[in-house]
């Protein structure tokens, strides 16, 4: 399993307003949503993966206008969902609003 870094973010699960964190991938160089994944890493699985498997990439074309893949993916028989954003061209609004992922300083 990878860990959070400037292009992968885990979500114990899904809420619209996550949508942000896609737009700030589109804006930046891409990367992909873990939804089901604490932030230490560890799988705790994703309640109706199979809807929101429907449900997150119409709700992205239709708030942003760009497309993303949305892989179910299981781990000690807990699923997962991965969402994979490409970096898009031209800028990406969410609500109005354009984010990008900032690359965070490293402290010692």
């Amino acid at each position: 399993m990878p860990i959070e870094s400037q292009n992968i973010e885990f979500k114990e699960s899904w809420r619209d307003e996550y949508q942000k964190w896609i737009c700030g991938f589109a804006n930046a160089q891409g990367g992909i949503l873990y939804v089901g994944i604490k932030d230490n890493g560890e799988v705790c699985g994703v309640q109706d993966a199979k809807k929101l498997m429907e449900d997150i990439p119409n709700k992205v074309r239709d708030m942003m206008g760009i497309l993303v893949e949305v892989n179910l993916r299981e781990k000690d028989e807990k699923q997962y969902l991965e969402i994979v954003t490409e970096a898009y061209p031209y800028p990406i609004s969410f609500r109005g609003k354009y984010y990008q992922r900032a690359v965070q300083p490293i402290r010692n």
